[in-house]
């Protein structure tokens, strides 16, 4: 998912369109992709972007050595921050992950300055937005049923418009706004497509990896069969997020 997080990241930025000088907070940084974006689109006056996981603040750290910005750990349900103390406040593709998203979008609230912005996005998961994911499920649901009750659909099905903007208003948000973000997302041939479910990182690779070789060579086989393909041998698919941004009262 990196390759499609980094290119997603300038849209939903271009999206807020955001004064320079501000104090910005990223909440769930990753290995950094919208952190890197602010910086190099947004001129910040200063970023503080946290996550709990210490390998993907240590990872953040190397991909993005500027001293504007400052990673820390931190956790979202629980911001230690000072209320009223940022004037953007953001967070990319972690709402989904966050065990409790209200508190997680109070919080953020809380940390903002009065007519400060929040903003956030996540993949259109029940609307079949990342195209990718979405093929490999379907094939793998029609070699084995209970692939099914692993889908990011069935996991995440707020990640909708009206799910998301409730969610918002829920938390105490207001001015609530929402869009989506679309780009392509092609990969230059089948390896290309394949390999990163070979690696065992997230829930569709530890699946696939999961697979006795001869079930996962035959949802290797389903999947070369079925996807699109351009003249050229590419895969051309799309990937689509939706983003909400707000105000606080």
């Amino acid at each position: 998912m990196g390759r499609w997080s980094r290119q997603i990241a300038p849209l939903f930025l271009d999206w807020l369109d955001p004064a320079e000088g501000l104090d910005w907070l990223e909440v769930g940084c990753g290995t950094g992709a919208l952190s890197a974006a602010i910086l190099a689109r947004c001129n910040p006056r200063g970023l503080v972007s946290i996550d709990p996981s210490e390998g993907f603040l240590a990872k953040a750290r190397a991909n993005v050595p500027d001293k504007r910005v400052e990673f820390l750990a931190g956790d979202a349900q629980a911001l230690a921050m000072e209320s009223g103390s940022k004037d953007m406040v953001v967070s990319a593709l972690v709402l989904n992950f966050i065990p409790d998203k209200e508190k997680a979008l109070a919080e953020m609230g809380r940390v903002a300055r009065r007519d400060a912005t929040i903003g956030f996005y996540v993949w259109d998961y029940p609307g079949g937005g990342v195209e990718f994911m979405r093929a490999f499920w379907t094939a793998a649901a029609a070699l084995d049923p209970g692939a099914v009750d692993l889908t990011e659909d069935r996991r995440f099905p707020f990640c909708t418009q009206d799910g998301l903007t409730d969610l918002a208003r829920k938390a105490g948000l207001v001015s609530v706004d929402s869009t989506r973000l679309e780009m392509p997302a092609v990969f230059k041939d089948f390896d290309d497509y394949w390999h990163p479910f070979t690696l065992g990182a997230g829930p569709a690779p530890g699946y696939c990896m999961s697979l006795a070789p001869a079930a996962r060579q035959k949802l290797m086989e389903r999947l070369r069969e079925s996807l699109p393909r351009g003249e050229d041998g590419s895969i051309p698919l799309k990937t689509r997020a939706w983003a909400v941004k707000a105000k606080v009262r």
